[in-house]
């Protein structure tokens, strides 16, 4: 004799209780499907790339930097043609007072441009003299170069509006750093 069927699904009563006593035990999917990403590609450094290749060109093609000299070792000075040895020297001993700093660590050469013109500029707005840009040392750059270094000292030697330049004494940063003697406005 068949069992009689009834109910929305046609189930009868005691097929229900059987269904229920199958899956007593049994706990829904909280998500029911898996999302599977390819792995991340691995992260190439390709700014560094174009830093260094901008680094290079610029040190091959740039113009070249006849009256930039080194004196005592790496200490780098620099005197603009015309002026008495005496005012890169008062300079050097601290006879101008700094009056501005303009700190480039953490900023690649780009960024680095871009802050020393915008300083130069708003220290001659501001009718300053003597200013002093911290380079850094190069601690942390590839093959420990002090890149920055190289380059402000030829941004510098480049601009009208710098007379004079030297190392700063060891109190005020020393080979990561450079006093300015700036032109009056």
């Amino acid at each position: 004799m068949a069992a009689r069927r009834s109910g929305p699904k046609g189930l009868s009563p005691e097929e229900k209780r059987e269904f229920k006593e199958a899956v007593a035990d049994v706990r829904p999917l909280t998500w029911d499907r898996v999302h599977h990403e390819p792995p991340l590609p691995l992260p190439i450094p390709r700014q560094h790339a174009r830093d260094e290749a901008a680094a290079l060109d610029e040190s091959l093609r740039g113009s070249p930097l006849l009256d930039l000299y080194l004196e005592g070792g790496d200490e780098a000075v620099w005197l603009r043609d015309g002026l008495p040895k005496s005012t890169l020297r008062d300079l050097r001993r601290g006879r101008w007072v700094t009056q501005e700093k303009l700190d480039l660590h953490g900023l690649n050469r780009d960024e680095a441009r871009q802050a020393v013109l915008i300083f130069l500029a708003e220290c001659r707005q501001h009718g300053l003299r003597c200013v002093r840009i911290v380079h850094g040392k190069g601690l942390s750059s590839p093959g420990r170069v002090p890149v920055l270094k190289r380059l402000v000292l030829g941004w510098l030697s480049q601009r009208q509006d710098v007379l004079a330049f030297c190392q700063a004494r060891a109190a005020e940063g020393g080979a990561g750093a450079v006093v300015v003697l700036l032109a009056t406005a």
